[in-house]
């Protein structure tokens, strides 16, 4: 009998800050089976974090804490060159805050996913991504952290006792050595959904995809990205899940 195929994706959310709508959280939790949740320091207001929990958990979607570098107006994708004591001091603090929201509406925060810039770093730099882990296993051992396919972080978590589940994003090109092609370069970011949907299918199915060079990169991944802040965040989401469905292949949360 043929094996079943399980795949989870995951989006940014709870981006809002008061009257500033970023996405549509509500829409696009009844697509994805984890939600990657702001917790304020590179976006998200106290309110509009809790109600993206409140709607996460109805849809049985499982929550991660969202961690980023302090920095709002840049929207937590510069880089930052964070001592080691204050970069875990702001890890501990803002899995915290999420814990506390989650906790009194009746929902768990399962995994951390980094943001932006932080998340890119971790990828590479020995000292800011111990630096996270140490904050990870100090405050709560039993969190799943979401990391870079193929990347260096992967072991260096795992070697501290973390259970690590590889990423790939939908809405990203790769470059042929696995990495990410950068922002600032154009054809970064994919808007088509239907592309997409087609890449993520070959993800699943062939363990990789086309780099921008035009070659097949391997890439081993537990779940996939949707961006919520993307335009096409919803549309693209919504062809993934229904390319799987169409294909046999199951979207359930890694937790």
């Amino acid at each position: 009998m043929p094996v079943d195929k399980l795949i989870d994706l995951n989006s940014d959310l709870g981006e809002s800050f008061g009257q500033w709508k970023m996405g549509n959280d509500e829409a696009i939790l009844k697509i994805v089976s984890s939600a990657n949740v702001a917790c304020g320091f590179h976006a998200g207001s106290p309110e509009g974090i809790l109600k993206t929990l409140k709607a996460a958990k109805a849809n049985n979607v499982k929550i991660g804490a969202h961690v980023a570098y302090p920095d709002l107006v840049g929207f937590g994708r510069r880089n930052m060159d964070i001592a080691s004591d204050e970069l875990t001091a702001d890890v501990i603090y803002q899995i915290g805050a999420l814990k506390g929201l989650a906790t009194s509406i009746g929902a768990s925060v399962d995994y951390v996913k980094p943001h932006g810039a932080l998340y890119n770093t971790m990828a590479h730099d020995k000292r800011q991504a111990m630096a996270v882990i140490d904050a990870i296993c100090s405050l709560d051992a039993n969190l799943i952290l979401v990391a870079l396919a193929g990347s260096p972080l992967i072991n260096w978590a795992k070697e501290k006792g973390l259970n690590v589940v590889a990423e790939a994003f939908a809405d990203r090109a790769y470059h042929a050595n696995g990495t990410l092609v950068s922002r600032h370069e154009k054809g970064a970011v994919l808007h088509d959904p239907q592309l997409v949907a087609e890449r993520m299918l070959q993800l699943v199915n062939e363990g990789g995809l086309m780099s921008i060079e035009g070659k097949f990169v391997s890439i081993d991944a537990s779940s996939i990205c949707v961006h919520g802040d993307s335009p096409a965040a919803l549309a693209i989401a919504q062809s993934v899940r229904d390319k799987f469905q169409q294909n046999g292949i199951t979207v359930s949360s890694f937790v």
